[in-house]
């Protein structure tokens, strides 16, 4: 049974003859007339036992997006229910409008709909609805909580799709020059033309030039069907934020802009998010739709408040890949101690494919070197300062053993990142 707010006012309304007419028979008569009155309206009240709701599904949205609940009401009963509906749909979910007013007949149904924009990525519930049916004078009211699951995906937002187009322009004038000359492997033949002053002397095809009246070349163009192998970072270190967002958030904005990049570049892609067990995994093996599915792999993703087990990254390595491939390590460069962790599994890994370790950098510690007017700004930015030394000195190890780096701040890191890739592509080390 519920109190509605009507019959807290008639109660307040009835202390009024009580003061003016003091005595306990004043008192009692206007409470059991109050009394009365709600029990009435609680008989006359719809009952709740033959209601039944039913939701449909709000699927899949992105971060920031608008989504719709839907529940529907079935009153099995022959009294009608008019009252309000809770729709339970946890804080972040952004419910605009979850309490909704209902009036069911008997033997029919009502649709009631809830607008949803959520705040934070993930598996978002709603685990019941609660149902609140007054009676006619709207002084009581029956309550019951029906189970009533209700799940929200919400997928990352791909902020970095806006780079896609001018990156792939890039790729595609790296396939079509009319001729690359690079030496080493990682290259297939394109066609045949002239020699020209400066071609490398390496590239005349003899028996072509056997048959013509002039030197011919061969060209190349970029090799496809190259294995790319992302690992994402899921350990303790993700979870901090820079920038308004978790480094979590913003190793997922690189590596969606990176796979759908390799991934219309002609590459195998794999996905791997990793601390001291596998988290998710997704890839193009399957010549599906690859960006629906690293959003939906990435999506339930949270930080883990544990050390990543830099140990096991090769192994999950080789079970993802065999064959030379592109290895892209979306982590930090600070979290730990990188001499014990990062940097002997890049080496590691650099010995037999290309390795990139893609890192997001704080912009604050730009902001805090220029901050020295008072004892406290100069004690933060020789913070700072010493922060990027630190960074500097396992980048500068990284690369002395083959490894590239990109050192990023959350806007800059996916460009940066799609830029190293057609760099490393057009050089042929792919």
């Amino acid at each position: 049974m519920a109190i509605s707010g009507r019959f807290v006012l008639l109660v307040l309304l009835g202390l009024v003859p009580v003061l003016l007419l003091p005595g306990w028979g004043t008192v009692l008569l206007v409470a059991g007339c109050l009394l009365t009155l709600a029990a009435v309206d609680l008989a006359l009240a719809g009952s709740l036992r033959q209601v039944h709701v039913a939701r449909r599904e709000p699927g899949n949205v992105t971060l920031h997006g608008t989504a719709q609940s839907v529940v529907t009401v079935r009153n099995d009963g022959r009294r009608r229910v008019r009252g309000t509906l809770r729709d339970a749909w946890q804080p972040s979910a952004g419910a605009h409008n979850p309490v909704q007013d209902i009036n069911v007949p008997g033997g029919e149904g009502r649709r009631t709909t809830v607008r949803l924009q959520p705040a934070r990525r993930g598996d978002l519930k709603a685990p019941h609805v609660t149902i609140r049916s007054f009676g006619p004078l709207l002084l009581a009211a029956r309550q019951r909580t029906l189970d009533c699951p209700g799940l929200l995906r919400v997928l990352p937002p791909f902020h970095s799709r806006r780079h896609l187009p001018s990156k792939l322009r890039k790729l595609r004038e790296l396939d079509g020059k009319a001729a690359v000359q690079i030496r080493g492997a990682g290259r297939e033949f394109d066609s045949l033309r002239d020699y020209v002053r400066g071609d490398d002397v390496r590239s005349i095809d003899w028996r072509a030039t056997a048959r013509r009246s002039s030197v011919v070349v061969r060209t190349w163009r970029p090799e496809r069907d190259r294995r790319v192998v992302m690992v994402l970072d899921t350990s303790r270190t993700s979870a901090a934020r820079i920038d308004d967002e978790p480094r979590l958030d913003t190793g997922m904005e690189a590596a969606l802009l990176l796979g759908v990049l390799a991934e219309r570049g002609g590459d195998r892609v794999d996905f791997l998010a990793f601390d001291r067990r596998t988290r998710a995994r997704a890839g193009s093996a399957g010549q599906g739709n690859l960006l629906g599915q690293l959003v939906q792999a990435m999506a339930p993703l949270e930080a883990e408040l544990i050390e990543l087990d830099w140990s096991a990254i090769p192994g999950q390595v080789r079970a993802v890949s065999a064959h030379r491939s592109l290895v892209v390590l979306l982590t930090s460069l600070e979290g730990g101690a990188p001499e014990e962790g990062l940097i002997p599994t890049a080496v590691q890994l650099a010995r037999q494919h290309v390795v990139v370790v893609a890192a997001v950098r704080d912009p604050q510690l730009g902001l805090m070197l220029q901050e020295r007017d008072s004892a406290a700004g100069v004690f933060r930015a020789a913070a700072a300062e010493r922060a990027l030394l630190q960074r500097a000195a396992v980048t500068t190890e990284l690369r002395h053993h083959g490894v590239e780096v990109v050192d990023a701040e959350p806007q800059e890191l996916p460009p940066r990142l799609a830029d190293m890739y057609i760099r490393l592509k057009a050089a042929g080390r792919l």
